[in-house]
């Protein structure tokens, strides 16, 4: 394929790691709202404002971490990582996207254990809904714009946002994009590939840094908790977390029933109520709703017990996306493939609409709602403010007001 057709941004020794971890860290201080908030802030900052990658190249990550075990915003961090700079990129922006989330769950699991009880913060969340969705929707459009090109393209995209609102869950997702993905090899084989943009040089991982480099280099990170006085129960903490990890498709949400009964029912590590409160505390902590494994290894084993299950809920998956990204990179040459891209990335396209759909229901339905998604959108599109700086805006207000 010609770089015409591959925008995918700048040469890799363009962004440092440090860059790369501060870039993350800033998304995931701010990323309230569940998997998909954090996606389209990682687009917002990766593509609009950052130009690190493609709109294409973007929507090809989404569709591989929606397919694959574990986190899927993680999972698009760890693609975004590894493409701009290998393993070392896909370490340090995992690293990034988790820490802040990991470093709130533990204060407030400390602060539960002390006094027993959650942090009142149910105005600031009313706050941050509304203007979640106005950056869900932001992100669509934006990348909407560049792949939805024909009537074609349109049709793939209004059937996906159709069916996910009407049959929610994993396998909908699955069906959709395999689905997108033959309807775009029929539709699209032997027509041209659309330029994604200016010619710019195409990025590919720096030689050396696959799979097995991220392994290497998040090994003395799994080691950590070893140092612990009693390394079996941290072993088996990550163990136990690393298993489950790689038996979870779509979505936090989905997991939960699977975790509550091998931590509350098989190892009795946290009865049922603390379970509850370790999901909710999930819930109101900015980052996937995976970091509740925090909870639950400091209960047991104290901080290395929440660093060993923290390791273990996102290691194992990020290495599985690490080695399908790379041999995504192979076969995207193939004429069959991009074909096929083409028809799945309007479906996603369709599924981010969808999403933001499914996050505004959730809101409360008052005018001071509107208001703030209102705001929050002609912020994003008019003026092109950040997203990191909508939420907290978004949350402020809802906290004064509500």
């Amino acid at each position: 394929m010609s770089a015409m057709h591959r925008d995918t941004g700048p040469a890799l020794q363009d962004i440092s790691l440090s860059s790369l971890f501060w870039i993350f860290f800033r998304i995931a201080c701010t990323s309230f709202g569940g998997f998909m908030a954090m996606i389209s802030v990682v687009e917002n900052v990766v593509v609009e404002r950052k130009k690190l990658m493609s709109y294409h190249d973007m929507l090809d990550g989404v569709s591989l971490a929606s397919l694959l075990p574990g986190p899927v915003a993680v999972n698009l961090v760890v693609y975004v990582g590894y493409r701009l700079r290998g393993g070392s990129g896909a370490l340090v922006s995992a690293l990034g996207a988790v820490l802040p989330s990991f470093v709130f769950i533990v204060i407030l699991s400390v602060a539960y254990f002390r006094w027993g009880q959650v942090p009142a913060v149910n105005r600031l969340f009313m706050g941050f809904i509304p203007g979640v969705t106005a950056i869900i929707v932001s992100a669509a459009w934006n990348m909407g714009r560049r792949s939805i090109v024909g009537a074609r393209e349109g049709l793939i995209a209004l059937a996906a946002f159709a069916v996910l609102l009407g049959i929610r869950g994993f396998y909908s997702t699955l069906g959709i994009i395999i689905g997108a993905g033959v309807i775009g090899w029929l539709f699209f084989r032997g027509a041209p590939n659309t330029p994604s943009g200016p010619d710019k040089k195409p990025v590919t991982p720096r030689p050396g840094y696959n799979a097995n480099a991220l392994m290497l280099n998040a090994a003395p990170l799994a080691g950590v908790p070893l140092l612990s006085i009693d390394p079996s129960i941290l072993m088996k903490l990550f163990s136990v977390f690393a298993g489950m990890s790689m038996m979870l498709f779509g979505g936090g949400y989905v997991f939960i029933p699977l975790i509550q009964e091998i931590v509350v029912g098989h190892h009795k590590w946290v009865t049922s109520q603390e379970f509850v409160d370790a999901i909710a505390m999930g819930q109101i902590t900015p980052g996937p709703i995976l970091v509740s494994a925090a909870f639950i290894g400091l209960k047991v084993a104290g901080l290395a017990g929440a660093v060993a299950a923290t390791v273990g809920i996102y290691l194992p998956p990020a290495l599985l996306m690490v080695t399908s990204t790379h041999a995504l990179e192979r076969i995207k040459r193939s004429n069959a493939i991009q074909a096929a891209l083409r028809g799945v990335r309007p479906a996603v396209i369709g599924m981010i609409f969808a999403a933001a759909v499914v996050v505004g229901r959730t809101s409360v339905p008052v005018w001071i709602s509107v208001f703030i998604f209102a705001s929050a959108l002609y912020a994003l599109m008019r003026f092109r403010v950040e997203a990191v700086w909508v939420i907290p805006a978004a949350g402020l207000a809802g906290w004064l007001v509500y």
